[in-house]
């Protein structure tokens, strides 16, 4: 349908009530006078829009996006984002109920920014972190670090990688990749308090929903959930995230720090401390992950020795010969950047990888 005419303009509905709702020109706030209104609003130490948008590459202000808003535009719209659906979150091959990195990092966002709007941080800014703080990840989840790490000087780590590799042709502000940069706790802290935020957020989603899916799978029963957290969030994860969320806002409104009370950031480590026994580092999870490895290395070594054969390589890869540490770094990100299942089927149709050896899909990999 090409639409429906009305007096110089084309409506989407044929009985539109737009003329009622608006019956004349709208003002309007175009992003300088959101901007004012954002720093109006916001706690003393968030990040302000304003004065911000730093990026590597200069680019003209957009005139209704703030600077943040549009990154989060940026990531929502990256390949490197849209291959988060068929990335291990836990389970190799997830079926339709399982989750992936993409719902892992869009569960995230909403844990993130609920907490930045409680807490009048900026959520554009919260948003963007979050929905890009896994981009960096491997296919196979966390194995894939182990296997490439011996590729790079300082190993390959999943967070500064999506930050300076698989999101650097987006030019993102230099607040979002410092958050997603640093969002692991083993990291530097962020330099925001929405980064800080997202910190929190992953930790938080990723314990709940991790769990639910071992449960439902029968990996786990629910008789594995800790007591301590039994008593103090209960036994199903829409009241874990609220008491987590809750514990999270409630710290950081009370001290200007962004923290947990030590009782539920008890509860948290506890959880996370039983999943690592029982989901991922059980025996089975251990031996996928190191299929994943072997797969992973072969793509790296095959494609290191043939640095033509990289699509869309383009001139990063026309002149380099086989072994090349330029060769084998950009191996390195092409493979880091495959789904599983294209990992896995050019493992069986390049490398002649038996099928049978392969990660299988009701496994999972093990979590650092």
């Amino acid at each position: 349908m090409a639409g429906h005419p009305g007096s110089g303009i084309t409506f989407a509905h044929a009985d539109s009530r737009s003329s009622a709702l608006f019956p004349g020109p709208l003002a309007g706030l175009d992003r300088q006078q959101r901007e004012a209104i954002e720093s109006e609003r916001l706690a003393p130490g968030a990040t302000r829009a304003s004065g911000a948008g730093h990026r590597s590459r200069p680019v003209a202000p957009d005139p209704w996006r703030t600077c943040f808003e549009r990154d989060r535009d940026r990531i929502l719209h990256a390949t490197a984002f849209r291959r988060l659906a068929g990335k291990t979150q836990v389970f190799v091959f997830p079926d339709d109920h399982q989750r992936t990195r993409l719902t892992h990092a869009l569960e995230v966002a909403q844990v993130a920014t609920s907490v930045a709007r409680a807490c009048c941080l900026n959520v554009a800014l919260t948003e963007a972190i979050a929905l890009g703080h896994d981009c960096g990840h491997g296919p196979g989840g966390h194995a894939s670090e182990d296997a490439l790490s011996p590729y790079l000087d300082g190993g390959f780590d999943h967070a500064p990688w999506g930050a300076d590799v698989s999101l650097e042709p987006l030019n993102l502000c230099h607040e979002t990749l410092d958050g997603i940069r640093n969002h692991s706790w083993s990291r530097p802290a962020p330099s925001t308090p929405e980064g800080e935020v997202v910190s929190w957020a992953d930790r938080i989603a990723y314990v709940c929903h991790d769990f639910e899916d071992a449960v439902k799978s029968g990996i786990v029963t629910p008789g594995a959930l800790p007591a301590l957290v039994r008593e103090r969030c209960g036994d199903q994860r829409s009241r874990q995230l609220d008491t987590f969320i809750g514990a999270l806002v409630s710290s950081t409104l009370e001290t200007g720090l962004i923290g947990m009370a030590d009782e539920l950031a008890e509860a948290l480590a506890a959880f996370r401390a039983s999943n690592y026994e029982h989901i991922y580092l059980r025996p089975s999870s251990v031996a996928q992950g190191r299929s994943v490895v072997s797969v992973l290395r072969a793509l790296v070594d095959y494609f290191g020795d043939r640095p033509h054969l990289i699509p869309d390589g383009g001139d990063r890869t026309a002149d380099l010969t086989g072994g090349d540490p330029r060769a084998v770094r950009a191996a390195v990100a092409y493979v880091a950047g495959m789904t599983d299942r294209f990992a896995f089927s050019q493992a069986v149709a390049v490398l002649g990888w038996d099928p049978a050896k392969l990660p299988a899909g009701i496994g999972v990999t093990q979590r650092y």
